[in-house]
């Protein structure tokens, strides 16, 4: 047990020497957190957005502040002719023109409708679509405020509730997939390295007779990694709760113990790539593609698995990376507990053990 421990020391050191390494291990995840939860969001704010009232009355005036007050838009306010919106658009610096007909308090106030007209640059669809959804949103809530203050006959509108995540914010969707993205890639890729790098060096084979079981010296190696990615997690988790504003309304305990379930199936994983491989970048080309495309694809946190065809969505069941975002999604965001997740995390841990043994009987004692 002590040359076990010596051997898990001499590891931990050989990282924290390697600046690559170090840059792989710490860097990779930090990037990943910062370019997922700002770049990759699904929410667009800060439009700009033209508003042409011509009507100048109480009620516009009440809609234009609650526009305004949205942080999805940048209100230009100004008097252009319907000639002059195209001319606007084709600029390309707004996105939305709203305009106010003239008497729109007095039809809302008088006839209980009232109509304004929202114009959207269509070239980009899906731009174009979520930001008329604000706007909907918007003019259905100034609508239900006035059914409360005024006597007039309320129109039947459909009740929106959003649970978990009322301001649609992309960090909700995103940092658990990239928590889990992070979490395989790295232990995949530092544990198939690692090892293939002493084949490299011809260290492996002086590993493989010493007195040490050779299972033995492929564990101690893994250990160092399983506990920095258990780091990397803790990085990941408190720039997602004080950086991207991520609730945190379950258990840490429980996420931190799925959590090691998926390093130790990601640590598997790098075993059976440093089996079949003789290069360190054969290696990492394997544990990129392994890695990246199916979790990016088949996780559920880019592309909706529902949207796929049947075939696709049974091959994604294969893939970690989807059960770890199902769970952590549920334990950070609805704060639920074991018994809501534990079809998941069974299917994880079984995955993991299946994936162990493998390795493990795979894993050649002899080079040559």
């Amino acid at each position: 047990m002590k040359q076990f421990f010596i051997f898990v020391r001499k590891e931990f050191l050989h990282v924290f020497r390697d600046n690559k390494t170090l840059l792989m291990l710490f860097g990779l995840p930090i990037a990943q957190i910062v370019l997922f939860g700002f770049a990759l969001t699904n929410e667009i704010k800060d439009s700009n957005i033209v508003i042409c009232d011509y009507a100048q009355d109480n009620a516009s005036r009440q809609l234009i502040d609650k526009i305004a007050a949205s942080n999805n838009f940048i209100v230009k306010e100004q008097m252009i002719d319907q000639q002059q919106i195209e001319s606007v658009f084709q600029e390309g610096d707004v996105k939305l023109v709203i305009v106010f007909p003239n008497g729109f308090e007095r039809d809302l106030l008088h006839d209980n409708r009232a109509q304004l007209q929202v114009i959207a640059d269509a070239s980009d669809p899906n731009t174009a679509s979520t930001l008329t959804g604000y706007i909907n949103s918007i003019t259905t809530d100034f609508q239900q405020h006035l059914n409360q203050m005024t006597t007039m006959q309320p129109v039947v509108a459909a009740e929106i509730r959003m649970l978990y995540n009322p301001e649609l914010k992309g960090a909700t969707n995103f940092v658990p997939g990239v928590m889990a993205l992070v979490l395989l890639l790295v232990c995949v890729l530092m544990t198939s390295v690692s090892i293939v790098r002493e084949k490299e060096k011809g260290t492996m084979e002086i590993l493989l007779v010493s007195p040490m079981n050779p299972l033995t010296v492929i564990i101690a190696k893994a250990i160092p990694y399983f506990f920095l990615s258990l780091i990397n997690l803790t990085v990941i988790l408190l720039m997602s709760v004080f950086l991207l504003d991520m609730p945190m309304n379950g258990s840490l305990l429980l996420l931190y113990l799925v959590s090691s379930i998926l390093i130790l199936c990601a640590l598997s994983l790098g075993l059976l790539i440093s089996n079949v491989t003789e290069t360190q970048q054969a290696a990492m080309l394997i544990s990129l593609m392994a890695m990246l495309l199916p979790t990016v694809l088949f996780s559920g946190f880019m592309f909706p698995l529902e949207n796929m065809p049947v075939a696709l969505q049974v091959i994604a069941n294969v893939v970690p990376s989807k059960w770890y975002y199902i769970i952590v999604k549920s334990i950070m965001i609805k704060g639920v507990g074991f018994l809501s997740i534990w079809k998941e995390t069974l299917v994880l841990s079984g995955m993991t053990i299946f994936l162990l043994l493998v390795s493990f009987q795979k894993f050649k004692i002899r080079l040559q």
